[in-house]
């Protein structure tokens, strides 16, 4: 009897724990700081309250600089009067130096001492060619700062900047050589804070209850924190995961806004239906921020480190009261304070000058950007769920009856057999295989669903495995984890273990995933991982991965999921494909397996305009190729939203629509012929720009650029651009304005720069630097070609981007006021790795004089491999030259061609009058000119 209640009470529990209702977001499910100790304890430090100073400092045999760092005893003191740390041991200082002006700083326990337990330093992050890059110090200089009693350590960093150790009081900061200005700094406010590890006294309790749930905490409180400045910052940015504005806003200080008072919390979650304008955490944790401001530029600081983080952006005016803290420069800055629950002090300080040169500093340490094929870069259609093989072709054919170009059909869990992995409902999906392939010859994919909850069914073979080799995260008792997901009772494969997570990849060979074709791709959800009956949703803090507690490396755990996932792709016996696998979770390094996307947001227009900010955070992170939900997951869209949606999502980095299985059916053609057509042409807008983005993500492959960028990126001395977020660069050449309320009649939109901006429908030309008004128009949403770019195109519309490989190019020239522009073109096969062993195309186009030139852009590799292709030029379009203007000479050929009225595009009713040349019939990758006549 009592099996069956209990049988009874689990099953109403998970139907309770899957209804959508249940899990809308919910302030009181999760911790706010007065509820998380370490929190509360960090913000309750007053300035000046760190004691500590450094010393014994030298350069080690490795060509670090090290020091130690005690508690400074005051004179006249009074035993009840002594700090902390006085009876704390000395922590361990480790500074070292990089190339490209990297400053990084460690702080940890001192090992030779014998701490009660050796704390989580985050592995397989870091990468190796960064760690190449190390400059060993050969001395050091000393110097006093301001009016201190005792000396500080300089060390070089590059030609512009130095290193500073202050000793005492114990400070980090790095500064301009020279002038002396500071750039960014560390503990300049007194707020440092680590907590050691120590035997448990007689009575203590470092038990941790929330909600019913206890948290053991068996190693008692570990948390650090400390306070980061930037020096001449108008804002700062970054931190993702957060559904804000791209500058954050203050949380501590006077004025703080409604809804701010809680620091930006960096936890893994799963957060359905989350709300905009909140500092709290979602899927992701990217503990990296960006500074910038007019004079100074741009800085930045990143703290590896994977336990829970909560971050403070300290207002104009947050220390008021307080006793000034003694500092040599008094100017502008923003104060932040920054705190962990565990780990070690991992930091790095990047020091720009420009917002590019700090995204490229930090990708320096985490990775670069994965270069995705070409399909992945095109439109995504998905559902929870598809219902069997019937839905997927008659979803497929529909797309081709009404001439909508899509590239991948996803699958998510209905498709498989009772929610376990890897397999498929034999009813539902009895051909896999052929239903795959019937995809593909139409040069489409499919993705299907993969998720770390593994059901605990000894008929289930992955289970079997998993759980006979013991690869499954443990509970405080050391026996296998079993919490509640999709499937029900569920464990959870330990992905910190490289031993697992090549057991995990070899599951996507086409042995082991029964029914899977190269034409498959994978899709990672629920991997912060999500735990319905678990506290917060996720997984207990005192879990066990080995001998490291899951609070050490919670936000990394969806991180080492995405990375065994990408690698089983690679292990896939089709060989040379690049991965495409799409994770919810992330972490830094997530740049070098794959996209990302925002999570289950919701139909309406607030979430519309927040996905915008949320995009460009997650690129200045280094994760471009990211996306929204187009339509919202949750929810109905009425037509305008949903047709606004597509036309700025066209311009995602990852572009998909998505929504909830109790949400109406919405595929393009559901909303009746005039929404169709809208929403047609707003897709093929992306297909048109395919070769523009691939270009793009090509450059964010090499530097780190994003692909979708803050408009102070790429006009950093430019203020009205700073609180721009709704606006926002595709690359360096095109500027977007979202629509970002229902029936709006006008839209304001401000063109920065000095150069001219060309409206992209009409190509009508608007002055740069100012702001202009426009009406709304139902056909898209504002677009604009910067004035001295040129952008490739692809104007033929096929099913799919694979169609579209042999199809010729339009390339557009958008002159400026000294009638010059530039552009470039990347291409390569679109799917293998052959382009790292120079098998691409990179062409370099240039305007001035009054002629077009073509040029290679890629360097000679010897014994490289080489790409061909055969593409043609097939329409060359100028903007800003003169109606008179009637032919060109193509040179070397010396044919002289016609320059006639043409339209900006091959759309309907979008017939603009711009100067054409049809047909030049130049090859793509060659050198060629056209001299205007």
């Amino acid at each position: 009897m009592k099996t069956s209640v209990n049988l009874i009470f689990n099953v109403v529990f998970l139907v309770l724990l899957i209804s959508p209702s249940v899990f809308s977001w919910k302030k009181d499910e999760f911790r706010n700081c007065n509820q998380t100790p370490f929190c509360k304890r960090a913000r309750s430090r007053k300035p000046g309250a760190c004691n500590l100073i450094a010393t014994d400092v030298s350069i080690s045999d490795d060509g670090d600089l090290i020091a130690k760092l005690i508690a400074k005893i005051p004179e006249n003191n009074e035993a009840q009067d002594l700090p902390t740390e006085v009876n704390s041991k000395p922590l361990l200082l480790v500074v070292s130096v990089y190339q490209d002006g990297i400053l990084r700083l460690k702080i940890d326990e001192d090992q030779s001492l014998n701490p009660p337990k050796k704390r989580f330093e985050v592995p397989d992050v870091i990468i190796d060619e960064f760690l190449s890059k190390k400059l060993y110090l050969q001395r050091l200089s000393e110097e006093k700062i301001d009016n201190d009693v005792g000396f500080s350590s300089v060390v070089y960093l590059d030609n512009d900047y130095e290193g500073v150790l202050r000793h005492d009081p114990f400070e980090v900061f790095v500064r301009e050589r020279g002038n002396g200005k500071r750039v960014l700094s560390m503990n300049s406010n007194g707020l440092f804070d680590f907590e050691q590890s120590r035997e448990k006294t007689e009575g203590e309790d470092w038990e941790e209850k929330f909600r019913g749930h206890t948290d053991t905490r068996p190693y008692g409180p570990h948390s650090i924190s400390f306070d980061v400045s930037f020096y001449g910052a108008d804002f700062v940015s970054g931190i993702p995961e957060h559904a804000t504005s791209l500058a954050l806003k203050p949380t501590s200080g006077p004025g703080v806004e409604d809804g701010f008072s809680e620091p930006y919390r960096l936890f893994n979650l799963d957060v359905f239906e989350y709300i905009p304008e909140s500092p709290f955490g979602l899927y992701g944790s990217v503990p990296f921020m960006i500074s910038h401001g007019k004079a100074r530029g741009s800085s930045g600081f990143f703290w590896l480190n994977a336990a829970e983080m909560q971050i403070d952006v300290l207002g104009s005016g947050w220390n008021a009261g307080e006793e000034k803290i003694k500092s040599p420069v008094d100017e502008k800055r923003i104060d932040t304070l920054w705190m962990s629950e565990a780990g070690v002090v991992d930091a790095f300080f990047f020091v720009g000058p420009g917002p590019k040169d700090v995204v490229r500093q930090y990708i320096g340490v985490t990775g670069r950007p994965a270069m995705p094929q070409l399909f992945a870069t095109a439109y995504h259609q998905c559902r929870w769920n598809y219902r069997d093989e019937e839905d997927v072709f008659g979803v497929d054919s529909k797309f081709d009856e009404h001439d909508i170009p899509y590239d991948v059909l996803w699958l998510d869990i209905e498709h498989t057999d009772g929610k376990r992995y890897f397999t498929w409902d034999k009813l539902l999906f009895p051909n896999p295989k052929e239903m795959q392939n019937k995809l593909a010859e139409k040069g489409r994919h499919m993705v299907t669903i993969v998720d770390p909850h593994i059901k605990r069914d000894e008929n289930y073979h992955i289970h079997k495995e998993a759980s006979n080799n013991g690869y499954y995260v443990k509970d405080a008792s050391n026996r296998d984890f079993d919490g509640w997901c999709w499937p029900g009772s569920s464990s959870y494969v330990d992905m910190v273990n490289p031993e697992i997570r090549n057991w995990w990849a070899d599951k996507f060979s086409y042995i082991n995933y029964v029914g899977s074709t190269p034409s498959l791709y994978i899709w990672n959800d629920m991997n912060e991982p999500s735990v319905f009956n678990g506290p917060e949703v996720t997984m207990p803090r005192d879990a066990l991965h080995g001998g490291i507690e899951h609070r050490e490396l919670h936000n990394a755990y969806g991180y080492y999921f995405h990375m065994a996932t990408s690698n089983g792709l690679l292990k896939r016996e089709n060989g040379n494909d690049r991965p495409f696998v799409l994770s919810r979770a992330f972490f830094p390094g997530t740049q070098r397996y794959g996209a990302v996307w925002t999570g289950d947001n919701t139909a309406d227009w607030d979430h519309l305009r927040v996905s915008v900010p949320m995009i460009l955070t997650l690129g200045l992170t280094g994760i471009s190729f990211t996306g929204a939900d187009v339509g919202g997951f949750f929810g109905n869209p009425e037509p305008d939203l949903l047709v606004r949606w597509y036309q700025l999502g066209a311009y995602y980095p990852f572009f998909r629509a998505h929504a909830h299985q109790d949400t109406r059916r919405r595929e393009p053609w559901l909303f009746g012929e005039r929404n169709t057509e809208l929403i047609r042409e707003a897709i093929h807008t992306r297909y048109m720009f395919l070769p523009y983005f691939y270009t793009l993500f090509r450059e964010a492959n090499v530097t780190g650029t994003p692909v979708l960028r803050p408009l102070w990126m790429e006009f950093p001395a430019d203020e009205e651009t700073f609180s721009n977020d709704e606006a926002f660069m595709v690359g360096n050449s095109l500027l977007v304005q979202g629509i970002y309320t229902q029936r709006a009649n006008h839209v304001s939109v401000y063109l920065p720069g000095e150069q001219s901006w060309y409206d992209m429908r009409t190509g009508a030309t608007y002055k740069g630097g100012k702001r202009h008004k426009f009406e709304v128009l139902e056909e898209s949403v504002p677009s604009f070609q910067r004035a001295g770019t040129i952008m490739p195109r692809k104007d033929r519309f096929r099913r799919s981007s694979t169609q579209m490989e042999k199809d010729p190019y339009t390339l557009v020239i958008a002159l400026n006021s000294s009638k010059e522009a530039e552009g470039e073109l990347y291409i390569d096969d679109g799917k293998s790795f052959e382009f790292e062993h120079g098998a691409y195309i990179h062409r370099h186009f240039k305007f001035s004089n009054g002629k077009l030139t073509s040029s290679n852009a890629a360097p000679y590799a010897a014994g490289g491999k080489r790409f061909s292709t055969e593409c043609i030029v097939e329409r060359i379009i100028l903007l800003g030259l003169s109606p008179a203007t009637k032919s060109a000479l193509i040179e070397p050929a010396n044919q002289k061609v016609e320059i006639e009225l043409g339209p900006l595009t091959l759309r309907p009713g979008w017939s603009p009058s711009v100067l054409t040349i049809r047909k030049p019939n130049l090859r793509i990758a060659e050198d060629w000119t056209i001299k205007i006549l």
